[in-house]
């Protein structure tokens, strides 16, 4: 140390940690928090991949970052290229800084449907204008849909989403174009460059009538 007027100079400060040094850190917690299909070395290991491929999640708020892996911890969902969940970055223009949006993707829905118990098949599909379909509401509601098997199935129209229960029952949801984007416009990393809206329209279109869906499901309250 460096002495000056007699005493001893406080010492420089510490290196900021590292986003891989926190994930560490945070191992022991989201241990405990994950289900057993998922192991802690591979939700790190999924965390970091994504980090490497989004750069700007470097650059933001290590609690916000920390706190959407841990949220994919909590559900035992896998971010990044599987389309279970993912992290996006977004500006918070208000508090001048990079947050991260935890997003739930169309597989992972559809993975936390199963897990309820309840569920025998849940599955959503997605509605051009070249395809056969019909559907209709009142005291006997019908779903037909036929896809057209030409190259070119025409605009986007919709999705729609079906749920068989165990006991027998069913339930399913369908949401035009115009709805769905009304909800994405809703999303505040919509916009990012990295929002699967632009890499996976149709999956998150998907994602988009499940959840809708999601309150008429046998769901659990810790799902």
């Amino acid at each position: 140390l460096v002495k000056k007027n007699g005493k001893a100079a406080a010492p420089s400060a510490a290196k900021p940690k590292t986003i891989e040094d926190y994930l560490k850190q945070m191992a022991p917690a989201m241990q405990e928090a994950l289900p057993k299909h998922l192991s802690v070395d591979r939700m790190l290991r999924l965390a970091m991949t994504t980090i490497r491929t989004t750069p700007e999640l470097r650059q933001a708020e290590p609690a916000s970052l920390l706190g959407a892996v841990m949220q994919a911890a909590q559900l035992g969902l896998e971010p990044g290229l599987m389309g279970h969940c993912y992290l996006l970055p977004f500006k918070n223009n208000k508090k001048g800084i990079t947050e991260v949006q935890f997003i739930i993707g169309y597989k992972g829905m559809i993975d936390l449907a199963r897990r309820s118990g309840h569920i025998q098949s849940i599955y959503a599909h997605a509605v051009y204008e070249n395809d056969e379909f019909e559907y209709e509401l009142g005291l006997e509601p019908k779903l037909v849909h036929k896809p057209s098997m030409e190259a070119d199935r025409g605009e986007f129209v919709g999705a729609y989403a079906v749920a068989h229960f165990k006991d027998g029952g069913y339930q399913f949801e369908f949401m035009p174009k115009s709805e769905i984007e009304r909800r994405k416009g809703r999303s505040k990393a919509a916009n990012s460059k990295y929002s699967p809206w632009h890499t996976d329209y149709e999956e998150m279109a998907k994602m988009t009538v499940v959840r809708h869906m999601w309150k008429y499901l046998p769901i659990s309250v810790e799902i």
